[in-house]
């Protein structure tokens, strides 16, 4: 059975029937109406939305944004009461128009693709992007009554955001009206000549397009096809797009004339494509399968142009009636938000889709695929410069990051940043859609500082690099000064004894030690790197010759194995608590009455003392698994007194996963300052070197170091 209709879209029913009674829109719908809100400008916009399929919460949120944009503390008072499901969609609708208010600001074509990217980013809900499309359509349809200037600024909008969003959202159904009238908006006189050359040839075209459709629909009827047949509307923007690509003019455009068969089944597409070559003569250039081969934004469907009655070319679209279904609606043609609904497996991929990306490289398909498939939009942020210009970062960026990747003279001379008119810290993490300001300097200066992990200024390698390659161009002396400072800070640091630097590069992959230092000033090694090889590449024990005194009586125990001790089996072993030994240590053993071997420092001179008095004690001893259990260690904190500061410190511990045993301080009222001492449970030098790095980079403390009764 072949039918034919002169429109591929059959008229709907009434909206409110289609979605039934809300009171939430009824509320809304009555607070507009007392407010002399234009009825039949918001009678198109709901009825645009319940052709969409869209949900009563969806055409509620829709009605309760006209609301918050004319009375906003009407809005303020109701908000609270409405569910949480609708107020996200008005916040979406809300968020959306600081997207607008920046496209106004940036002017014509300025920054349109970060725009649509910085829209998706901010927009929680699928729902709130069919409310935005259906909304400018409806605007766009009573433009005519606007001022010029505004009615260009939106005809500009709608063809730099709202057009290209439903086209990749495959939303035919509005993207086609989107672009016709912004085309008729912003080029009425080309607009005009195009449409007059197809209303003077209308009636041929329909006389043709007539005869056609009878013509196929007998030769499907004989092949036992069961089909819908319909003219297919050409729209004005995509005929002068045609013609300026192809550099063609009108007359010659050989899909002027086109028909569209709608089939039940996929097999049915290619037995109808069959039936159509074998009727009429086919243009073997003019064929797309993209049933075989879907376009990027899922449309599927089979081209073909031939000539047809009067030897006349003719466009013939094929597909299933499911298929035409979502290539007019696109996403919301899937629409699911039913308690208990089942699984969408096409839906959801549409919905992931438009989480990701939109296209940036000019409608190149492969390179679309290839960027859905890695970069998800949550991973990135979307942020703004004083001037309106979007910039996307990853996850996590600091405004620092921001900085570098604006310019990188900008992060060079970077002193310190606004977020949103507030001034923050160079480590502050802004979300999407923040306006970032740098405050800059005259004088390009980064800090070492910043190449720290541990500080939290960067986390994009491309910022970090940026700064290493400022340093590498500084005079070498000053590299090899700064790492040579940065080595020798860290042995005082951790209270370790003099280290054999030239041992070191090796672990690192480095010729010598300059080349250490300088990677080490650089941010390539960091010192918690040199804290582990330390421990790893201990050096042997020295002898012991000071002298005399008695050797603390508190002392840490440790599980069997973690030292070995030579000439002799298995002891009791102990950490000396006069100085504390921690794996990487040199150290050597005294063996004491009745409580094992005590552990010392090497250097330690309580050690040296009970060594003096009784040598025939002191005996060998080796880090064994010593990784594999914690050790108690002294740490001195000095800075000046603020409020929270212990708060913070205890915190910076916590979460670097580190014990507190002890704590005690003490404020000198006089000079402001404050002395912090802690006992801490520290698994090896490289925590503990990566703990001191984290709390003096707390404000007010000026130091932080391993203290020991060395």
């Amino acid at each position: 059975m072949v039918q034919s209709t002169s429109s591929s879209v059959a008229p709907g029913t009434d909206w409110r029937t289609r979605v039934g009674p809300s009171p939430l829109l009824a509320e809304a719908l009555d607070a507009l109406a007392a407010r002399a809100v234009d009825e039949a400008a918001c009678r198109d916009l709901l009825e645009l939305l319940a052709d969409l399929g869209c949900d009563a919460p969806t055409l509620a949120a829709a009605a309760w944004f006209e609301l918050a944009r004319l009375d906003p503390a009407a809005w303020e008072r109701r908000a609270p009461q409405l569910p949480e499901d609708l107020r996200r969609l008005v916040e979406g609708q809300l968020a959306a128009e600081k997207v607008w208010a920046l496209h106004a600001q940036r002017g014509p074509g300025g920054g349109s693709e970060g725009l649509r990217r910085l829209l998706l980013a901010i927009i929680r809900d699928l729902r709130v992007v069919f409310v935005l499309l259906a909304r400018q359509l409806a605007r766009m349809r009573a433009a005519t009554a606007l001022p010029e200037a505004e009615r260009q600024a939106l005809a500009r909008l709608t063809r730099d955001i709202h057009a290209p969003l439903a086209n990749r959202l495959g939303i035919w159904q509005l993207k086609w009206e989107l672009e016709d009238l912004a085309f008729r908006y912003l080029q009425p006189e080309t607009y005009k000549r195009i449409a007059k050359l197809l209303d003077e040839r209308r009636a041929d075209r329909e006389a043709f397009i007539r005869e056609s459709l009878d013509e196929l629909g007998r030769a499907l009827a004989a092949a036992g096809i069961t089909a819908e047949l319909a003219g297919r509307p050409k729209h004005i923007y995509s005929i002068w797009k045609k013609m300026q690509r192809k550099e063609l003019e009108f007359s010659e455009l050989y899909d002027i004339r086109a028909v569209r068969v709608l089939v039940d089944s996929v097999a049915d597409c290619y037995a109808a494509l069959g039936v159509v070559h074998a009727l009429w003569p086919h243009l073997p250039r003019e064929f797309d399968d993209y049933l075989a081969r879907p376009k990027g934004n899922g449309y599927r469907s089979l081209h073909t142009a031939v000539i047809g009655p009067r030897g006349k070319t003719l466009e013939v679209q094929i597909r299933t009636h499911e298929m035409h279904r979502a290539n007019e609606l696109g996403v919301a043609a899937h629409w699911r938000y039913k308690e208990g609904g089942g699984a969408d497996a096409e839906f959801e991929a549409k919905i992931a889709w438009m989480r990701q990306l939109l296209d940036t490289r000019g409608g190149d398909e492969g390179a679309l695929a290839a960027e859905l498939r890695t970069e998800l939009i949550e991973d990135r942020v979307y942020l703004l410069t004083p001037k309106g210009e979007v910039f996307d970062l990853p996850h996590g960026a600091t405004v620092l990051d921001f900085a570098y990747h604006v310019h990188t003279e900008v992060g060079h001379r970077c002193r310190g940043a606004k977020v949103n008119g507030r001034i923050v810290p160079l480590t502050f993490q802004p979300a999407s859609g923040d306006r970032v300001e740098i405050l800059t300097a005259k004088l390009a200066e980064p800090s070492r500082d910043w190449l720290s992990p541990h500080h939290g200024y960067l986390s994009t390698g491309r910022a970090r690099e940026k700064v290493r390659a400022w340093f590498r161009r500084s005079a070498q002396e000053a590299n090899l000064a700064a790492g040579r400072a940065i080595f020798e800070r860290e042995l005082r640091r951790l209270a370790l004894p003099e280290a054999d630097l030239a041992r070191l590069p090796s672990h690192f992959h480095l010729k010598n030690h300059d080349e250490l230092l300088v990677a080490l000033a650089l941010g390539e090694v960091t010192p918690g790197q040199i804290a582990r090889v330390l421990q790893e590449a201990a050096q042997p024990l020295p002898e012991v010759t000071q002298s005399s005194a008695p050797v603390a009586s508190r002392h840490s125990a440790l599980d069997q194995g973690a030292l070995s001790i030579e000439g002799v089996g298995n002891l009791l072993t102990s950490l000396a608590r006069c100085c504390q030994p921690l794996p990487g240590d040199a150290v050597r053993g005294y063996i004491t009455k009745g409580r094992g071997v005590s552990v010392h420092r090497a250097d330690c001179a309580s050690l040296a003392r009970l060594a003096a008095r009784e040598p025939d004690r002191v005996i060998e001893v080796n880090w064994g698994r010593a990784a594999a259990q914690a050790y108690e260690v002294d740490i001195e904190l000095r800075g000046y007194e603020r409020k929270g500061l212990q708060k913070d410190v205890a915190s910076v511990v916590s979460n670097a996963n580190v014990g507190i045993i002890a704590s005690s301080s003490r404020l000198f009222t006089r000079t402001g300052e404050v002395e912090m001492r802690f006992t801490l449970r520290v698994r090896d030098f490289e925590q503990l070197s990566t703990l001191l790095d984290r709390l003096v980079a707390l404000p007010n403390i000026v130091d932080a170091r391993r203290v020991g009764g060395a």
